[in-house]
């Protein structure tokens, strides 16, 4: 099958089509011919050797994928030939710790395309546990911009943040992917939204989602502005994907008894804060990673009923891997970027 494959760490330019073999439905596996596989910042920060650099080469990366399933393994029950399907960005590797919850804090816990091998290829090999049925209706390109963005806004708002009707809510970076879709699923939820974005186009795509208040982070005045918001009180979450520099002011710009889940690093992996600030007003910061399996199928019936909406850059072959992870990277790309390995 064709993949594209990366042979050692650096820019977008170490990217190659490469023939490698096809994976093998084993046992309680599905094999998925991909139709549509999303680029992640987190593909990016795998490329450049941030994430380890202990991968073996050639790699393939690529977290999600949607696509439709080409072969049933023995003892397969929950799928068909032909069934449209979209595949977890990671498991355990050990069947005994399938059922572990969440399933990200098992001790095999793996993730394609850094401890799995990834979707920017034909086919991927997934056990029929980590596949969900694709019953939204929608064409696989449209599809694929879904995986990794939302189940990382669901685990961040829902199930870490916590967020209910009627609280204030912070989400950092609501140009970007994933912060475009925690502000749908905090504005599904009841909650009041304000977002951060540098550029007018971000800031743009932020208001589309539904933010009410779109500033840019790095304003002297932000935490005047979520103040002013929030009539004094200050935010109840912030889904926090910067890190870096801007921790501080995620800190300060949550209430008494707020909620910080941190979620990213797009400003930097090193944070520094006053420790005063969190413990004499029992502030707390969460990590957040990816939703359960279960959680999904639910949030895709919202996607089919249109309250959440994709958004879509552009859709590229594999041959151009290296310029959709440029658009990634730059923050230029406008939405989803789409790999299609048949293209």
């Amino acid at each position: 099958m064709k993949a594209a494959v990366i042979n050692r760490f650096g820019g977008p330019e170490v990217f190659s089509v490469a023939e490698i073999p096809t994976p093998v439905a084993g046992p309680g596996q599905v094999l998925v011919k991909v139709l549509g596989a999303l680029v992640n910042r987190l593909d990016h920060y795998i490329r450049q050797g941030d994430i380890t650099q202990e991968l073996k080469f050639p790699h393939v990366l690529g977290l999600d994928a949607v696509g439709e399933v080409a072969v049933v393994g023995e003892g397969v029950t929950k799928f068909r030939l032909g069934d449209r399907v979209i595949t977890m960005p990671g498991y355990p590797s050990d069947p005994k710790e399938y059922g572990f919850r969440p399933a990200t804090l098992a001790p095999t816990y793996s993730m394609r395309g850094l401890q799995l091998p990834g979707t920017y290829a034909q086919y991927v090999a997934v056990p029929q546990e980590f596949v969900i049925p694709d019953r939204t209706g929608l064409p696989s390109d449209v599809v694929a911009a879904l995986p990794v963005p939302l189940m990382t806004a669901v685990n961040a708002v829902q199930k870490v943040g916590g967020v209910k009707s009627g609280d204030f809510v912070l989400v950092h970076a609501g140009g970007s992917a994933t912060g475009y879709m925690s502000i749908q699923v905090a504005r599904a939820l009841g909650a009041r939204v304000a977002s951060t974005a540098r550029s007018v186009e971000a800031r743009e795509t932020a208001a589309a989602a539904g933010a009410e208040l779109v500033v840019n982070v790095s304003d002297n005045y932000f935490n005047d502005w979520i103040s002013k918001w929030t009539e004094g009180r200050g935010v109840d979450v912030a889904i926090d994907s910067l890190g870096g520099d801007t921790f501080e002011k995620t800190i300060n710009a949550v209430k008494t008894g707020g909620i910080i889940v941190a979620m990213g690093f797009m400003s930097g992996t090193e944070v520094k804060f006053d420790i005063r600030n969190l413990f004499f007003q029992e502030k707390q910061i969460r990590g957040s990673l990816t939703a359960d399996v279960e959680d999904f199928p639910a949030w895709l019936d919202l996607v089919r009923k249109e309250v959440i909406k994709p958004r879509i850059d552009c859709t590229l072959p594999l041959s151009e891997a290296g310029k959709a992870h440029e658009l990634v990277a730059s923050n230029k790309a406008k939405g989803a970027v789409i790999l299609l390995p048949w293209a």
